[in-house]
């Protein structure tokens, strides 16, 4: 991971699909100029342990999910409040406007 740290990952980070691979996810700052695409999922995680994620919902309204969120070394846990199911991923690297996961 280039940048180390929580601090590195807090922020509002969307989903690049374009520039996804085989074996990893792209995520950019809300602030990146995406290319034209119908609905991204995105998280935004805060610097007190919570987030938020979006999601495209069934009629193009986004689907909102809330949880709380933490760094154990390089894997970047998030785990929803309720039935929603969280997420865990290794991240690969922060690289000032680019987040990379692994899938």
């Amino acid at each position: 991971m280039a940048a180390k740290g929580a601090d590195a990952v807090v922020g509002h980070w969307v989903h690049s699909h374009e520039e996804d691979t085989d074996a990893e996810m792209v995520y950019r700052p809300a602030s990146y100029r995406f290319p034209p695409s119908r609905g991204r999922t995105s998280f935004e995680l805060r610097g007190d342990g919570s987030y938020v994620e979006r999601s495209p919902g069934p009629v193009d309204v986004p689907v909102e999910s809330k949880g709380s969120w933490s760094l154990e070394g390089d894997r970047l846990l998030l785990g929803a409040e309720g039935d929603e199911p969280g997420h865990a991923w290794e991240v690969k690297a922060v690289e000032g406007d680019r987040l990379t996961l692994r899938k």
